[in-house]
C-alpha cells in the first residue's frame, strides 16, 4: 500500500516551505510537483531528504515549468517526453519497485483564448493533448498512474459554473473532448472521481479572488488517473482545500489517493 499526491506549487523553491509542512503533516509516499520553475540541481532537496523522501525523478528548467517526483520508497528514473515539441519540462516518469509507473504531466494552461488562430498557446495545448491521446493509442499503458496539473476540468461539478465557464479556457467543450479522448485512448480511470462520484470539487481557486474562500471561484484541474488494471485499488482520495489558506499558497491544493498494492 502507498500513498500518492500531486501539486502545483508554483515555485518549489519560493514554497519549499509549504512543501515540508505538507510531507510531515500529510506524508504521502510519493509526491509529485508541477510548476517547479526550477533547475534540477537548484531543487531544495535536502529539507525534503531529512524528512525521509530520499529520492527524486525530476526534470527543470529555469524560471518556468519543471516537474519533480518525491518519494520515500526507491523510484528509478522512467524517461520523459516533449509533448507537442515545446522544449518544456512538463513531463517525466518514476518506476517503483512494485513495477507501478508513476506519470507525472503539467499540460499547458492555454492562454486566455479560446482559438488556436489568435492564441498559439491554446493550440500548444491541444497539440500536447492529441500527442498523448496518439502515444495512448500507440502503446496502451498498464500499471501505470498519471496525476498533475491537466489544466482541464472536465466535469461540469469540476467548476462553480458550467454555463458561465463554457467559454473560459480550462472548461471548453474543444478542451474537455481533447482530454476525454486521450483518457479513452489509454483506458485511463478519473481515481478521484471514482472515489467521489458526486458534487461540486475543486483544487485551484485563483489568486485574483479577494476572498477565495467565500468567493469558492474553483475548478479541479489537478488530477489523479490509473489504469483501469489497478484503477480498483485505489482508495481515499482527498482534495486538500485547507492549504489555499496556508500563508502564500500556491493557487492549487494537492490531490491524494491512496493505492493498495
Amino acid at each position: 500500500m502507498f500513498t500518492i499526491a500531486t501539486w502545483n506549487i508554483n515555485s518549489v523553491r519560493l514554497r519549499e516551505g509549504l512543501v515540508a509542512r505538507f510531507l510531515a503533516e500529510e506524508g504521502p509516499d510519493v509526491l509529485c510537483l508541477q510548476e517547479c520553475k526550477s533547475p534540477v540541481d537548484l531543487i531544495p532537496v535536502e529539507q525534503f531528504r531529512a524528512l525521509g523522501y530520499h529520492h527524486m525523478v525530476a526534470r527543470g528548467q529555469k524560471g518556468y515549468n519543471g516537474v519533480a517526483i518525491l518519494s520515500r520508497l526507491p523510484i528509478t528514473d522512467a524517461g520523459d517526453r516533449d509533448y507537442a515539441q515545446l522544449g518544456h519540462a512538463r513531463h517525466v516518469a518514476a518506476r517503483m519497485e512494485n513495477g507501478v509507473t508513476i506519470h507525472n504531466m503539467y499540460i499547458p494552461a492555454g492562454g486566455d483564448i479560446a482559438d488556436r488562430e489568435v492564441n498559439p498557446k491554446f493550440g500548444q495545448k491541444l497539440d500536447f493533448l492529441t500527442e498523448m491521446r496518439d502515444v495512448f493509442y500507440a502503446d496502451r499503458p498498464t500499471k501505470s498512474i498519471m496525476v498533475g496539473d491537466f489544466n482541464i476540468a472536465p466535469r461540469e461539478d469540476d467548476v462553480w459554473s458550467h454555463k458561465q465557464l463554457l467559454k473560459v479556457v480550462s472548461h471548453t467543450p474543444i478542451e474537455v473532448d481533447h482530454l476525454l479522448t486521450a483518457q479513452d485512448a489509454g483506458d485511463w480511470v478519473d481515481v478521484t472521481r471514482q472515489d467521489i462520484p458526486e458534487g461540486l470539487l475543486y483544487s485551484w481557486w485563483s489568486y485574483r479572488a479577494k476572498d477565495w474562500d467565500g468567493a469558492d471561484k474553483g475548478r479541479r484541474l489537478d488530477h489523479i488517473w490509473a489504469t483501469r488494471d489497478i484503477a480498483q485499488a485505489a482508495h481515499g482520495s482527498r482534495v486538500l482545500r485547507p492549504l489555499r489558506g496556508w500563508e502564500k499558497p500556491s493557487d492549487h491544493v494537492p490531490v491524494m489517493a491512496r493505492f493498495d498494492l
